[in-house]
C-alpha cells in the first residue's frame, strides 16, 4: 500500500499531505467511512465540531486497530466558542467526543472578522499548545491580513491555513503568502464538490492520458503544487479511488494547464462563504 506523503509544519511536526475529510457527513456514517478510510490507506481525518461527527469519528478510531502514533487526527473550533475561556473548554469537549488524550492539529474554523475574538482565541490555542494538549496548531479560512494579525500580536506563526482551494479557485496569492511566513496551505472542497470541475475537458484529457479519474487528476495536481488536500466521499470505491491519486504523476505541462483554469479574476471561481466579510454562528 502506497503511504501518503508528509509535510512538515513550522513547529518541526508532521501532517500526512493527503487526509480524509468528514464535512456533510452525519455521525453513523462518519464511523462507517472513516474506518473504510482507514483500510483504504488514509491516516489522516479532518472533523469539526460543527460537522457533528466527532464521536463517529472517535468510534471509527477505537476500532480500527490503529495506534495514536499511527494516525493524524484533525479538528476545529467553531464560531461561537470562539474566545479565549470558551475555546479552552471547547477543545477539552472536541478531544472527549474523539476519544483522544491529545490531538495532532487544532484549528480556529472562521475568522469571524466582525465578532473579532480570534487574536484572544489563538492566544488560547497557544495555550493549549504549551499544555501539550495538542501537538500543532492552525488556522481555517483566514485572510492574508487575519493570519498576519495574530502573527504580530502573539509572535507565534499558525502551522497550517485550510481553505477553499480548487483548480477553479486556486489561491495562489494566498498560498504564495503562506509559504513565504512558513505555513502550510490546506485545500477544502479539492474536487470543487465535483459536478463542473470533473467534467471539464483539461481536466478529463489529463486523466485520460493517464489513465486516471479526473477526481485522481485533481488530488494529484494538489500534491504536485504542495497543498494539503482532504477530499470527502462516502462510497466505499470513490474513498479507495482517492487515495490512490498518490499514484498518479503528473507533469509539468499537466499541472500548468490545470493552472490555467483559475476563475478568480473572473469573480466566479469561489464555491463557499468570503473568509473577510462573513460572520456566522
Amino acid at each position: 500500500m502506497t503511504s501518503s506523503p508528509t509535510l512538515t509544519f513550522n513547529d518541526g511536526n508532521t501532517i500526512p499531505q493527503l487526509g480524509y475529510g468528514v464535512w456533510q457527513v452525519e455521525d453513523d456514517v462518519a464511523e462507517k467511512v472513516v474506518f473504510q478510510a482507514f483500510q483504504a490507506g488514509f491516516r489522516h481525518i479532518d472533523t469539526a465540531k460543527i460537522y457533528g461527527n466527532e464521536s463517529g469519528v472517535g468510534r471509527a478510531i477505537a476500532s480500527s486497530g490503529l495506534s495514536p502514533e499511527e494516525i493524524f487526527i484533525t479538528t476545529k473550533l467553531w464560531n461561537a466558542d470562539q474566545g479565549y475561556e470558551s475555546t479552552l473548554a471547547a477543545f477539552e469537549e472536541s478531544l472527549e467526543r474523539l476519544g483522544l488524550e491529545s490531538l495532532d492539529l487544532y484549528l480556529i474554523h472562521w475568522l469571524q472578522p466582525k465578532q473579532d475574538k480570534y487574536v484572544d482565541t489563538w492566544k488560547a490555542l497557544i495555550e493549549l499548545q504549551k499544555r501539550g494538549r495538542v501537538k500543532s496548531i492552525g488556522v481555517s479560512n483566514f485572510t492574508v491580513e487575519g493570519v498576519q494579525r495574530v502573527i504580530d500580536e502573539t509572535g507565534v506563526v499558525p502551522a497550517i491555513n485550510q481553505v477553499e482551494l480548487h483548480p477553479f479557485f486556486n489561491q495562489a496569492e494566498l498560498r504564495e503568502f503562506n509559504a513565504s511566513k512558513g505555513i502550510l496551505t490546506q485545500a477544502w472542497s479539492p474536487l470543487g464538490q465535483g459536478g463542473e470541475l470533473l467534467e471539464d475537458a483539461t481536466i478529463t484529457a489529463i486523466a485520460d492520458k493517464h489513465g486516471a479519474t479526473p477526481a485522481q487528476v485533481v488530488i494529484a495536481w494538489h500534491l504536485a503544487i504542495g497543498n494539503v488536500v482532504i477530499p470527502k466521499s462516502v462510497t466505499e470505491s470513490r474513498i479507495r479511488e482517492n487515495y490512490d491519486a498518490l499514484n498518479v504523476a503528473l507533469d509539468a505541462s499537466d499541472v500548468e494547464a490545470i493552472n490555467g483554469l483559475d476563475r478568480t479574476a473572473a469573480g466566479t471561481g469561489r464555491i463557499g462563504p468570503d473568509p473577510a466579510v462573513s460572520d456566522f454562528a
